[in-house]
Order: structure tokens, then sequence, then C-alpha cells
């Protein structure tokens, strides 16, 4: 090697290359790791060394040849690749490895813009130095490397368009807990804040990407989900396409519930002109939902929602797929066909399913969600009118149709409108719960708007969270846990703003949380239980009851302190009906599990006190941030050892977490041998979860004569979530025999899907 070749240092200055120094870096990342060699990185790294070469690309290189590395036989190379990451992104942040003081770093950065200017007015430079002790930069060490990856991709904050880094992961944690709790007392506060950091930063809880994101910074709009429901008129649905491009700029993920819009060829004004129907409509919506790219951050997405009886439901059932041309087809955006009782009655006894315009059959549309048998009363009585306007099919045939494209896209999602109804925190005769969201666990009362100021209106907000069941020794931790998130995400609703008041009357009158959770795959592998096979059942009635009784008491206690939401009246929970009353009793055959705490004390209290949330429960997807706390997807099983995602930062390989004591314990997606096993353990947690569960379906066609999944398998899977009191079904996911990728779609309800 020439000693003359110089390298360009990040500064712009040169200096002779320093091979030593390459191998000690290499070799401090590598300390205390097993089964990793620093020269098989250096060999791996090929690095053609030319005149001049920065060394922020010899940097870069040795990262990829590290990340190269990683396997289910060599983990340990997945820390490795994160520490030479880190290294390099501190460097990049603040021109050398270790941080600045935590009072300089803010003032730097709120002088810059990139930081909320009231972070330097809530809190004193005292204050400050206290939470300066707090920090501890090292945990950045425990990151894997697609965490490292996902934070610089998504979570820190920079410039998206010259890639500029302006500070690392702790300070993250650690601003976002400053910020939620900095209009606490003075005596408390510094205490919540540190508590906060040390969950979050030890991935005990997980936070969404609008929060990690988001917070700490001059934007301040952090839910993850919007619901929006749209009326039958053009001001309405105006209006709802405004309120759409308003939330999807703000990183939020939408929900429109457009089921009231009259079918094709409805009169209007009388007969004066006939309607053109849902789709031209449709693709107004999807318009606006991809006009916003979401600050580059991920880009938006959103679920239409309509009910099965629907007159156009035929045409509506197919907007997804690649047959059909542009004119019938809306295929940016993803679907949720609305079903009851009634609609499974039809399916089971052979019959057929009435289909009408909502605009011909008053009264018809409302009872779908808040009264099942008046519902079913009207239903008939239309179906024996002549005069109103109707179409018959089959029930098999509409079904088939249904479960054919959701098996084709992957993408057409089910709600079941009246287990969201009367398996529900809030009373349907006066807030009925008609839609969810891009992700289907987000089940909140919605009014649509008659125009984009309309106060009368309401557009659900959730705010989410997730504790990491991975990270806990024993439920008792949740205690602590949930009374952080539950103080957190509450105190998220006063700190941000609210683009559209209807939003805004919504949020500060219900106040609804979403709390989750990550890691369940490795949970169930710890405790050596399987998805498949029944032995999960009793331990995830434990584990569910637990969050929701402590999520449940934390509300409870904050409401003692400064006042139960507004619309609190609203809710079951006032009647002192809890999700332990409404739950499918079927579930009883799955676990003879009883109740470990004390519920009837719980109850008292809540009818005394109230809750300050209306909601507190919801397990979503979780796809970034699983991968940030090192943890498998919510309660996904793992379709690998390793995963394998593709993200805007290229391939991430993630090992499944302690692989090398739990090889033999972990259930992997495509061994799993049918839906049974797992739609039981949603169904159980559907018992306690107060809102809704992004559960999938998993097919591998090769299990089947033919190489073709049986339409019978199908329903027999819908009929069987329906059982078990499921109120949504997210993706279906086919086995295609190629490598699992799992493409990145993101947290928080936004993105190419909904996740926290």
């Amino acid at each position: 090697m020439n000693k003359s070749l110089m390298v360009t240092k990040r500064d712009g200055t040169q200096e002779p290359i320093n091979l030593d120094k390459i191998h000690r870096v290499i070799t401090w990342a590598a300390e205390g790791l097993e089964n990793v060699s620093v020269s098989q990185v250096e060999l791996r790294s090929h690095i053609q060394f030319y005149e001049g070469i920065r060394t922020s690309d010899i940097h870069e290189t040795i990262i990829k040849a590290a990340a190269d590395l990683i396997s289910k036989d060599t983990p340990d190379y997945q820390y490795l690749a994160a520490r030479l990451a880190v290294f390099h992104l501190r460097k990049k942040a603040y021109g050398h490895f270790d941080p600045p003081r935590l009072y300089d770093h803010v003032k730097t950065l709120v002088r810059m813009g990139k930081y909320d200017k009231s972070l330097l007015t809530d809190y004193t430079r005292e204050e400050w130095d206290e939470m300066d002790g707090f920090l501890d930069h090292w945990r950045d060490m425990n990151f894997s490397y697609a965490a490292v990856k996902q934070l610089e991709g998504k979570y820190l904050v920079q410039n998206r368009v010259t890639g500029e880094i302006y500070e690392s992961a702790q300070f993250l944690y650690l601003l976002v807990a400053a910020s939620l709790f900095s209009n606490y007392p003075a005596e408390t506060r510094l205490d919540y804040v540190r508590r906060f950091y040390d969950a979050t930063s030890t991935f005990k809880i997980s936070l969404p990407t609008p929060i990690m994101s988001g917070v700490r910074t001059p934007t301040r709009q952090f839910s993850s989900c919007v619901l929006i429901e749209c009326d039958d008129s053009l001001d309405s649905i105006n209006a709802t396409s405004s309120a759409v491009v308003k939330y999807v700029s703000q990183r939020a993920g939408i929900g429109i519930n457009a089921g009231a819009i009259r079918a094709l060829g409805s009169p209007i004004r009388g007969g004066e002109a006939f309607h053109t129907g849902c789709i031209p409509f449709y693709k107004h919506f999807q318009s606006a939902v991809k006009s916003c790219s979401q600050g580059g951050v991920r880009g938006g997405a959103a679920t239409v929602y309509y009910p099965i009886w629907h007159l156009e439901v035929e045409s509506l059932l197919v907007l997804k797929n690649n047959r059909g041309v542009e004119d019938n087809r809306v295929r940016h955006m993803d679907y949720g066909v609305q079903l009851n009782k009634l609609m499974y009655q039809r399916l089971i006894k052979g019959e057929n399913i009435t289909l009408f315009s909502p605009s011909d059959v008053p009264g018809l549309y409302e009872a779908f969600f808040a009264d099942q048998p008046k519902f079913e009363q009207l239903y008939a009585q239309y179906e024996q009118d002549p005069n109103i306007r109707k179409r018959s099919i089959k029930a098999i045939e509409l079904f088939s149709l249904l479960m054919q494209e959701r098996a084709s896209t992957g993408r057409i999602y089910i709600q079941n409108v009246d287990h969201c109804n009367t398996h529900s925190p809030f009373d349907p005769k006066v807030a009925p719960i008609r839609q969810s969201n891009l992700c289907l666990e987000i089940a909140l009362p919605t009014k649509p708007l008659q125009h984009f100021h309309d106060e009368k209106g309401e557009i659900a907000l959730c705010t989410l969270s997730a504790f990491n069941l991975g990270a806990i020794k024993n439920l008792d931790e949740l205690e602590e846990l949930a009374n952080l998130t539950v103080r957190a995400l509450d105190a998220l609703l006063d700190y941000q703003d609210y683009p559209v008041k209807a939003a805004e009357n919504s949020s500060l009158k219900r106040r609804p949380l979403g709390i989750g959770v990550i890691n369940y795959a490795y949970y169930l592998a710890k405790n050596g239980v399987r998805y498949s096979d029944g032995s999960a059942n009793d331990l995830t009635h434990r584990v569910f009851e637990a969050i929701q009784y402590y999520v449940l008491k934390a509300s409870m206690n904050l409401a003692k302190e400064i006042g139960a939401c507004e619309l609190f009246n609203e809710t079951n929970y006032a009647k002192g009906i809890l999700p332990i009353d409404t739950y499918k009793k079927d579930l009883d055959n799955l676990t003879k599990e009883p109740l470990h705490y004390d519920w009837e004390s719980l109850r008292k209290d809540i009818q005394e006190f109230g809750l300050r949330n209306s909601t507190l429960t919801a397990l979503m997807p979780s796809e970034t941030s699983s991968q940030i706390s090192n943890a498998t997807n919510g309660i996904e099983p793992p379709r690998g050892y390793v995963s394998v995602k593709a993200s805007k930062d290229g391939i991430l390989k993630q090992v499944v977490p302690d692989y090398e004591n739990l090889t033999d314990n972990y259930e992997l997606l495509w061994d799993i041998p049918n839906n049974e096993g797992y739609l039981s353990l949603v169904g159980i947690m559907q018992k306690f979860v107060d809102q809704a569960i992004s559960a999938n379906t998993n097919y591998d066609p090769q299990r089947f004569e033919g190489g073709k999944v049986p339409m019978k398998r199908l329903l027999a899977d819908l009929l069987t979530a329906y059982k078990y009191g499921l109120k949504t079904l997210y993706y279906q996911n086919t086995r295609d025999g190629a490598e699992d990728v799992q493409e990145d779609l993101d947290d928080g309800c936004a993105g190419g899907a909904c996740k926290i």
C-alpha cells in the first residue's frame, strides 16, 4: 500500500491513510460479541482505495460488509454493524463520537428551527442539567443494525433534502419524554421524564413513528390514525377530501367511511339528474390521499369502508384487482367490507343477500351499526317493499367474490360492525362505531362533516403505543408501564395541534388511546408455548387481562387526579360495563383461565371517578417500531428466523430475539398448519382489548390439493373469526414460494400500512 495515499476527512481536510485506525474501530465494535470476526469484516469490505477517498465512504463500506454477514448462525453481526453505524451517525451529526451536553444540543437545534422552541422556555437550565444526568448514550449500543437504519431513515431529526442528521437516539427518547411531561408540576415532572425515558430507551415501551419522528419538533400532530366519515352530499364529500389532505400531510394514516354514498343511478334533485355512483368519489379520495408525501417519512395511504349490502358492492369489491381499466378501478387505496350477523346467517343458510342504495332505505344504514335487531327488522321490511330499488344475489356468490378479491390482492379487509358495537367501550345508541382505520385496530365513533369547519362533525384520532412483552420479566411490571404510557399519551392529546376542529373536539372530549403489544412471538417462544396447538391460550388470557386491567386502572387514577374525559357518559364504562362482560362466550371453550385481578373494585372505582380516556387498547401491526426494539412484529409469528425487510434504506436483516437459545421454540409463520390456533388467540385477546386488533390470515397453497386454497377453507376461517368475536381482519397473506421479504410498511397507521 502506498504510504502517501491521502484520505479526505469529514471536515474536508486530508491526511495519510491509517489502516490501523480502521482496524481499531472494527475491533471496538466487536467487543463482547459472540461469533463475529474482525478480519472477516475487513476481508468482506473489499475497499478499493484511491487518492482522496472519503473516510465516510470507507466507513459505509465497512458497515455494509458487517451487515452482509448477519445470519441466524451469526446473529451478533447485527450488533457489530449497528455499532459501526452509530459511530458513523454520530460523526455525521456532531463531527465526533461523543454527543454534546444536552442543554447545548437543545439550544443549537432550537436556534436552527429543528426543535420546538418551547423546550427552552418550559424547562430551566438547571432542569436541563439534571436531565443530562438521565442520559445513557451507551444504550445506543443495544440497537440492532435494522434499528439504526430505521432511526436514520425515519425518526431522527434531519434535513431530508440534504441528508444531514442532527441528533442521535438517546436525545430523541429523552426529548420526547421532556416534551410530553412539560406541563406536569415542577416537583414531579422530572421524575416522570426519567422514568419514561428509561422505559422507552430500554425498549419496554415502544412508540409509533409519528411520535418518535415528530415530538420535540415544531410539527405538533402525532396521532397515528385518523377516521373520517363521509355523508351522502357533495359538501360532505369535499369536506372529507380536504380533511384527508390535511392529515395525510401530517403523517397520519386514514380510514374513510364512504358507505353512505348513494349508488349509481340514484336520483338527484328529485330526478333532475342521476347519480354517478361511488367510484368517481373514491377516485377523488385517492387523489387526496396521494397528494402529499408526508414530509419524506412515508407516503399517504387510506382504507375506504362500505357495507356488503351496498347496491354497487360487486363493482366495489374488484376496485383493487389488476383486471379491468382505469375507469372502473381505484387501485391505490385499500378497502374494508362491513359485515354483521345477518349477512353471515344468509351465507350459512344458503340464502340470498339483498343489495340496496343507502339513500333508498331510510334508517337502515344507521341501524346497521347502532341497533342490530332494528337493522334485521328494517332489512326484511325493505326486502318485501316492491317500490324500493334492490337487487338480490346468492350469499355464497357474494361472499366468494369478497374472499376471492381478499385472496388475490391481500388488501380487502373485514369489519364485523356488530362486534365493533356490542363489545365496545361506547354506547352504540349514542356513539356508534361506523368504521375502522387503515390497519383495522381503531374502533371509535365518527360523525360526517357537512363542511370543512363543521364542529358538529366528528373525526376520530387515536394515539398509539405498545408494551414490549419480550422486555418484561413478570406481569406486575405492566402496572408501572401502563401508568407511564397512559399519562404520556394523554398529555400528548393536549400537547398536539389539531388542523381540523372536528378532530379536536372529538379527541379532547373522548381522549382515546390505543396501547398494544410487540414481541408476542418471542414471548410465546420464551414461555415454551405455540400458536397452533392451544398451548398459548391460558398464557395469552393472563397477559391481556393484566394489560387491560392496568391501563384501565391507570386511566381511572388519572381521572381521579384531573377529571374524566368530557364524554365519559357516552361510554359503557360509565354504566359499569367492562370488556369482560360483553365478549363472545364461545371463547370459554378455548380457555378455562379464571380472572386474576380485582375487577369488581375497579368497576366501582370507574363508576365513581370515571376514566380519563374512553378507550385504552388496540393491537396494531407495529412493523417499524418493532424493528427499533429488536422485537417481533406485534402479535404476528415471524416468517423466518432472520427477517428480511425491504425499506427505502435497502434490505435490512434482523434475527429473532434470543435465537441461539430458543431455536426450537419459535413457530414460524409458514410452519403453522392453519389459521385456527392463531384466530383462537386473537379471540382471547379481543375479550379484553376495547378497540380492535390487526389480525391477519395466512395461507400456503402448497398445503392444498392442486396448489389452490379452497373457497370452503377461506369462508370457514372467516366464520371462525366471527365466532370468536373478532372485530376486524387485516391482511390476507398467501405464500408464493419466493423468499420472504417483507416490505417495510411503517407504523402508526400510515404509510403503505399501519403499524406501531
